[in-house]
């Protein structure tokens, strides 16, 4: 039995816009600002470029597979069952936190308009609701799970929009050059940072390759809707970050949007911002929703995880058991709280699974050089430059992140161990005794 390929390129544009775009971008501006002031526009503009040239490496490297398992896949074909184990670990943590923080953070904004969800039963009802939707949805097919998701998308996209047409009708006349000296003074350490806190709200977009077994021919569409989606989110952004600049200057808030919608709109304006909020981010939870459970279905159907979870429904063709064992972990660590841990390592692990897929770039080049994939002018080149930024954006992890790292990487490497040894047992034959 085998996935049904019914995703598009558009819809699968749809699913990496929808993996960028997420709750971050209503809280990314404030500290962007605090950070770099004025100048920080201009942070929005350069990290979607340091983001393309990792983008480039993992469209070579996507464009020569067709099956489902993203970054975890390449890397464990590039380099064997370690790496691409301490990188699957990676990627499922880093949806697992993601999918459970916008589940809180719903339920958050939820509670400004009904009081009673912030806590006791009505809370966990809530929290089961939005996570039991997307997971139905997605059960019973990866085209409504797809529709679901893309929906979401474009409710998502049009809040932004609206406060970037207000913005720029309002302020585009006011507009003041930034001067060198504005750009320089907050320094390199602080650039480095921005563009860690970046990398974070720029991805996600790796997540649409998990369900590459559903995408309707993968060496033309990945391309594509790579591309386009971070183009479209990179304008989405920087217009943003210049609203958000004009509106409220370089005041420190923890809520820029909220003060950018009160200022165009009126009082009214938190209101718009909070309903915002709970589409990005209930769009977000369907999307991971249809893409995890993918890698965990590869991860199974390569031998590292349990057999029955790479099992598919035999009439909808989806992952049953792998959707609602993802969907039950996301609704426990929502329930708990306790994905904040994973949370202060997600832009870490980021760096880690982008590096691992330049690094696969060059390795699958030696290894299969004439596998037929669209092949990047100065591949290798982009490949090291995509290497030392993942590096570089690693030294600014805390020392506290870095040890969650660590045991992140503990508990890959123990599934290691276990993978291995059951790949032994499997392949050992009892010995045929002569009659």
């Amino acid at each position: 039995m085998a996935f049904i390929r019914t995703i598009g390129r558009w819809a699968m544009t749809g699913l990496v816009i929808n993996g960028v775009i997420g709750g971050g971008i209503f809280g990314v501006p404030g500290e962007l600002t605090h950070l770099l002031g004025r100048a920080s526009p201009f942070a929005m503009l350069l990290a979607a470029l340091v983001m393309g040239i990792i983008l480039a490496a993992i469209t070579e490297v996507a464009s020569q597979f067709s099956d489902a398992g993203g970054p975890y896949l390449y890397v464990r074909t590039a380099f064997g069952r370690f790496c691409g184990i301490q990188v699957g670990w990676f990627y499922l943590l880093s949806l697992i936190s993601g999918a459970a923080a916008c589940t809180y953070l719903f339920v958050g904004y939820l509670a400004s308009f009904a009081p009673s969800v912030a806590v006791g039963w009505a809370r966990t009802l809530a929290i089961t609701a939005v996570v039991v939707v997307p997971t139905i949805a997605n059960y019973f097919g990866v085209r409504s799970g797809t529709n679901l998701a893309n929906f979401f998308t474009v409710a998502k996209v049009l809040p932004l929009a609206l406060l970037i047409v207000l913005g720029v009708f309002r302020f585009g006349g006011h507009f003041q050059m930034i001067h060198a000296s504005e750009i320089t003074h907050p320094g390199w350490n602080a650039w480095l940072t921005a563009l860690l806190l970046l990398l974070f709200a720029y991805g996600g977009y790796e997540d649409s390759l998990s369900p590459l077994g559903e995408v309707k021919e993968p060496r033309r569409t990945v391309p594509f809707a790579l591309g386009a989606g971070l183009l479209i989110c990179a304008t989405v952004y920087a217009l943003i970050q210049f609203v958000t600049v004009a509106a409220i200057g370089t005041v420190a808030t923890d809520r820029p949007l909220a003060e950018v919608a009160i200022r165009l709109i009126g009082h009214g304006g938190a209101i718009f911002v909070a309903i915002a909020v709970m589409i990005s981010t209930y769009g977000y939870v369907a999307g991971t929703i249809l893409t995890a459970p993918r890698l965990v279905y590869a991860l199974s159907s390569e031998g590292d995880l349990p057999a029955p979870l790479s099992s598919l429904h035999p009439r909808y063709h989806t992952p049953g058991l792998a959707i609602c064992v993802y969907a039950l972990l996301v609704w426990l660590l929502a329930l708990t709280g306790t994905f904040l841990w994973v949370v202060a390592v997600s832009a870490g692990s980021m760096a880690i699974y982008y590096g691992g897929i330049c690094a696969a770039l060059i390795q699958l080049r030696k290894s299969q050089p004439h596998a037929p994939a669209f092949r990047l002018p100065f591949g290798r080149a982009i490949a090291l430059a995509g290497i030392a930024i993942c590096i570089a954006l690693l030294t600014r992890l805390s020392l506290r992140e870095a040890l969650l790292m660590g045991v992140t990487a503990l508990i890959a490497s123990a599934n290691y161990w276990w993978a291995r040894r059951r790949a032994i047992r499997t392949s050992v034959k009892p010995l045929e005794v002569p009659a």
